[in-house]
């Protein structure tokens, strides 16, 4: 760094922060105007500069805090870097970007995928996960769980679905998979937490289920945490983190002698001098069945707190008291026949009658009894030890509920104290309990421990969709996966883009979400349902699945399909796995072609992702015998055949296989669909009257390569061409305003004549 721009002051000097970095760096600092550090001056500058209308395709949102200082050094550049006008023909240019901007990921940061929160984007599949944000690399999406997560949850633990383990499983598939917002950077793969871990309870059923038991009792502590943190913990989450906090050494005694867990073990020992005696105050204080609130009371135990205790004691035992102070006051001291009651205006009492009080006159001195209330034919008194007994009484229920308030208020103090080993305790639950869910889930349905490899290569053998698996049973039909280095069965290396062609409806969008979810499965340590995989790590898992607009934000359906398109262009790197479906059917067919014809040359670099590519262009399928090495054909089977009355009939096999489709069967899928047949059998002879023989008379599209010369016009190329026939230049010619009528006809004919020599 040798000089920094920051926004000017009145004084023109730097802020005292600014100048103290200065001084600290040994840099030069050039003042800037303000408004330059605005951020819809910054946008309009960085928009302008990339000639572009949104930020997203850089992985970039609009309120992102760099896009200020970004616009600022944009302007400056075009200042002091813009060439002159002497060498651009005197026209002054703005700078041109060589590379499209990414966000810059500090070293410290690169650790894993992590380091970047996605926006809720990226690799989960729609279909398959009713999050739609899991569908494409977007910016913004709703945030509910999904059908692959819930099928992760059916385990044979008595766990239940928790958020806890639901957040394990997010972060890990968000470890495993960053959107578009990361750096394109290099940095170091991600480390999927151990499968041994999953395949030490897979196999050990028993330990397992012990383990459930224990977890059933585990609560979401990191909830419960920031309740506690925020001050607004109820009674019921207090005991709940007892009695969370109290089965970590139930839990340590089942994963006791598992090397797989050794560094949960270790989490959990590190938390244990902490949390035990939290555990063990809590769970000893609290009754089992806790109120919801506070504001009767009921929350601790008898015998915790004597001054709690003789509350309640008063509460519950004042008719005994009073009618032993009644007998003491006969006995004691001679009033005999004396009544001691209570009235809601004047509280307790001692009540004599007349002839009483004349009798016992004496005793009353001595008793230091005070009339209270006269009455017609009695006397109440008062003594000071039954007003004392009345004020102890009357505020016994306010005096046992504040001190209830104060023993939880303690508890809740004791717990914040220990939020990080609380915080930590949590964690490790919480991916045991995944684990655990990823364990019942493989032993369950006979998934297999896939082999996760630092190569770029992608083989996964017999895959089956983790949902449509569950759900369809014998009759999903499994599927191969062969991409990337050493990924044939004889060790060969397979193209890293695989380009899926075939019907609609056949299972192309299927396959390539199964292999997005299988890939992002082996990524967080799960088996996988296959008969083989060995999977190469992946820094982030992209895909473009689906048609959908953002009115709100201006962005039509084509808009965001690019948008999307432009994020995994600009950050996808070789380690990554990019799923495409169906790029460029939002606009005009050629558009749509060439846009998915280039990014497919662009994918398909030497150093290119692994992708899959699944179109209804079958012009694409030209790529493979382009580019033998880095592109290879797949198609979706279908059989074919005629019935006796004639009609045409076809049956989806569901089989990925090598080689191209000759057509989408657009029109079988309508008929299925219940479009009437009227309107399929205008379709069918519309498609005969448009369909065009196009062997021999297109040139194939060649991929890019050096500048060529301009072709020659014997031959139309793939996409339409008009040439002016002749007729049409002698039309031009004609002067019709100065032409008599047979001057006209005479013309006519000439054209007519040039015609059908032309024909």
């Amino acid at each position: 760094m040798r000089e920094l721009l920051f926004s000017e002051t009145h004084s023109k000097e730097p802020p005292e922060r600014v100048g103290l970095v200065l001084e600290a760096l040994g840099i030069s600092g050039t003042p800037r105007p303000a408004w330059q550090f605005r951020r819809e001056e910054a946008l309009e500058a960085i928009k302008t500069t990339f000639g572009v209308a949104s930020l997203d395709g850089f992985g970039l949102s609009e309120d992102d805090p760099a896009l200020p200082a970004a616009g600022a050094v944009i302007r400056y550049l075009r200042e002091t870097q813009t060439p002159a006008a002497e060498a651009t023909n005197g026209k002054p240019q703005a700078p041109t970007p060589t590379r499209p901007t990414r966000p810059y990921t500090p070293a410290s940061a690169r650790r894993s995928p992590t380091c970047s929160r996605p926006a809720a984007n990226a690799t989960r599949d729609a279909a398959s996960w009713t999050r739609s944000a899991c569908a494409r690399s977007r910016s913004s999406g709703p945030s509910a769980a999904g059908a692959t997560r819930s099928r992760a949850r059916c385990s044979g633990s008595s766990c239940g679905p928790r958020p806890a383990r639901a957040t394990a499983t997010r972060r890990w598939a968000d470890a495993s998979s960053a959107t578009g917002s990361a750096a394109r950077s290099p940095r170091p793969s991600p480390s999927p937490p151990d499968s041994r871990c999953v395949a030490t309870l897979a196999e050990d059923r028993r330990s397992a289920a012990e383990l459930g038991t224990v977890l059933a009792d585990v609560q979401d502590v990191a909830r419960i945490g920031g309740r506690i943190a925020l001050a607004r913990a109820t009674p019921r989450d207090i005991v709940a983190l007892g009695r969370s906090l109290d089965t970590l050494d139930r839990v340590r005694a089942v994963l006791a002698g598992a090397g797989s867990f050794a560094a949960f073990d270790a989490t959990l020992a590190g938390v244990r001098e902490s949390l035990a005696p939290l555990a063990t105050q809590i769970v000893s204080t609290c009754v089992e069945t806790p109120p919801a609130h506070l504001r009767e009371g009921g929350l601790i135990r008898d015998g915790i707190d004597a001054e709690l205790d003789e509350a309640r004691g008063l509460q519950k035992d004042a008719g005994v008291w009073l009618a032993s102070y009644q007998t003491r006051l006969a006995e004691e001291i001679g009033l005999a026949g004396c009544k001691v009651g209570y009235n809601s205006v004047f509280g307790y009492y001692i009540e004599l009658t007349k002839v009483q009080a004349r009798d016992y006159a004496e005793q009353i001195d001595r008793a230091a009894l005070t009339r209270k209330q006269t009455l017609r034919n009695a006397e109440r008194y008062i003594t000071p030890e039954l007003k004392e007994f009345e004020d102890k009484v009357t505020t016994a229920e306010a005096r046992a509920l504040a001190r209830e308030q104060a023993i939880f208020r303690e508890l809740c103090d004791a717990a914040v104290r220990q939020l990080r080993p609380v915080a930590a305790f949590g964690e490790a639950i919480a991916s045991i309990d995944a684990l655990l869910a990823l364990a019942d889930k493989a032993a369950h349905r006979g998934w297999v421990r896939p082999q996760v490899v630092e190569s770029q290569t992608l083989t996964i053998h017999g895959g089956r969709h983790p949902v449509l698996d569950e759900l369809l049973g014998a009759d999903f039909v499994p599927n191969d996966t062969e991409l990337g280095a050493a990924a044939a069965v004889d060790g060969s290396d397979r193209p890293a883009l695989s380009l899926l062609t075939g019907p609609n409806m056949a299972g192309k969008s299927t396959f390539i979400r199964q292999v997005a979810l299988l890939t992002l499965l082996a990524h967080t340590g799960s088996f996988i349902p296959a008969d083989r995989a060995t999977v190469g790590l992946c820094d982030r898992v992209f895909t473009r699945v689906g048609a959908d607009d953002a009115l709100h934000r201006g962005q039509s359906t084509f808009m965001v399909e690019m948008t999307e398109t432009a994020n995994i262009l600009n950050h996808a790197t070789e380690r990554s796995l990019v799923i495409l479906d169906e790029i460029g059917r939002g606009t005009s067919t050629l558009d749509g072609l060439s846009l998915a014809w280039a990014i497919c040359e662009w994918l398909a670099t030497e150093r290119g992702p692994r992708t899959l590519f699944a179109t209804h262009y079958h012009e694409l399928t030209d790529l493979a015998e382009q580019l033998p090495e880095r592109v290879a054909n797949l198609q979706v089977s279908v059989r074919e055949w005629t019935t006796a009355d004639g009609h045409e009939e076809i049956v989806f096999l569901h089989r990925i296989e090598p080689g191209r489709a000759d057509q989408s069967y657009g029109l079988h899928v309508a008929k299925l669909a219940g479009v009437p047949s009227g309107v399929v059998a205008r379709a069918q002879d519309v498609l005969s009257s448009l369909s065009v023989e196009r062997a021999g008379d297109r040139a194939a599209i060649q991929t890019q390569g050096p500048p060529a010369a301009e072709p020659e016009r014997g031959q139309l190329s793939l996409f339409t061409e008009y040439v002016d026939h002749p007729a049409i230049a002698q039309l031009r010619e004609l002067k019709l305003d100065g032409m008599t009528p047979l001057q006209a006809f005479d013309a006519l004919r000439a054209l007519r004549e040039l015609t059908r020599d032309e024909a």
